[in-house]
């Protein structure tokens, strides 16, 4: 999507009954290329939203829902792992949520295709994960789709096609991000969703195990009485260019995005290497040289706390406002937003 960052907005908040008109079409959306796929009721909707309003969750961009994850408590034992998607959810009556259950089980999960590429996937399974340890159930649980079976069936065995999926030796949209996002597979499903022609009515059972089980469970909505923050051992060394600067930038957000942190933080003035490039000018007129860059590089910062959805402190950039040098730095927000704060320093 072919979006300035400046202009993002994401907003990742529960879902209302309001929001139908915009579910429905990102849903439409995403299933397009799934031969009988059927689309969620706005009846369905609203009784999810009833039933469990913190378990269905959506992901916005500029105000239009570019994915959903809908989800439901149960009592896994009285299902076990051979199980239909028509038993699981009761036949599409959604009976079978129980807030005294186990685990939290995946019913739903798409991302409209005009958003694909700006991890919103990520966000949301990440958002799950954050329900699961606040309501302090043991698992997530989820039959994912097999869509690129189809291709290899006459040669492959699904559990052949698992292992070469685990191997990276085939790439399956749907199940190489499940893997991606830690999930593990209990086990493959036959018959689990009729009419899923791609899939041959395969499915793989996925699990992620919530370490943290047997804490205070909370709510999505709650306030963090904790927060992880990253710092970056910056080494200062020579880069040949903008783009091999940032490079090295998305290595360590993604690094610490890894590790579920809130925020990371850069140190003051690790740009200063791209100051190599103007050796044979003066220090100071090298630093308003390498000040033409700070808004590209403000721009990075912000593409990528959307991408790893981590909050990004940039530390300290030279900065030319009127002709006048300043020493700024950035708060890149994950939701799209920003701010600039003027060190009280200048820049040397």
């Amino acid at each position: 999507m072919d979006i300035k960052n400046d202009e993002l907005k994401i907003e990742l908040r529960t879902l209302t009954k309001d929001d139908y008109a915009g579910l429905r079409s990102s849903m439409v959306e995403a299933y397009s290329d799934w031969e009988g796929a059927s689309v969620w009721g706005e009846k369905h909707i609203s009784q999810l939203v009833e039933l469990f309003p913190e378990g269905q969750i959506c992901l916005l961009v500029n105000g239009a829902i570019a994915g959903c994850a809908l989800s439901l408590i149960v009592d896994y034992d009285k299902f076990g792992d051979n199980h239909t998607y028509t038993q699981i959810t009761g036949n599409y009556t959604f009976s079978t949520h129980n807030p005294k259950g186990d685990v939290l089980y995946g019913i739903d999960f798409f991302v409209s295709p005009e958003y694909r590429g700006m991890r919103i996937g990520r966000r949301l399974y990440d958002a799950r994960k954050e329900i699961c340890e606040r309501l302090n159930l043991r698992a997530i649980i989820a039959g994912g789709r097999i869509p690129q079976y189809k291709n290899y069936a006459d040669k492959l065995s699904p559990k052949e096609y698992l292992e070469k999926v685990k191997g990276k030796e085939i790439h399956d949209p749907t199940l190489s991000f499940q893997l991606a996002n830690d999930f593990h597979v209990r086990k493959i499903l036959k018959g689990y969703l009729p009419g899923d022609t791609e899939s041959l009515e395969y499915a793989s059972l996925l699990e992620w195990n919530n370490i943290y089980y047997n804490e205070e469970a909370a709510h999505i909505n709650s306030k963090k009485s904790v927060v992880r923050l990253g710092l970056v051992q910056w080494q200062m060394r020579p880069f040949p260019s903008l783009e091999s600067l940032c490079e090295q930038i998305e290595f360590f957000v993604d690094v610490v995005s890894d590790y579920q942190s809130d925020f990371i933080l850069f140190p003051e003035l690790f740009n200063a290497p791209l100051m190599t490039a103007y050796n044979h000018l003066s220090g100071a007129e090298a630093m308003r040289e390498i000040a033409k860059s700070t808004i590209a590089l403000r721009d990075k910062f912000m593409e990528y706390a959307i991408s790893y959805n981590i909050n990004i402190i940039t530390g300290s950039m030279p900065h030319l406002n009127n002709g006048l040098l300043h020493n700024v730095g950035y708060l890149c927000r994950r939701d799209g937003s920003y701010e600039m704060y003027e060190k009280i320093h200048l820049t040397p």
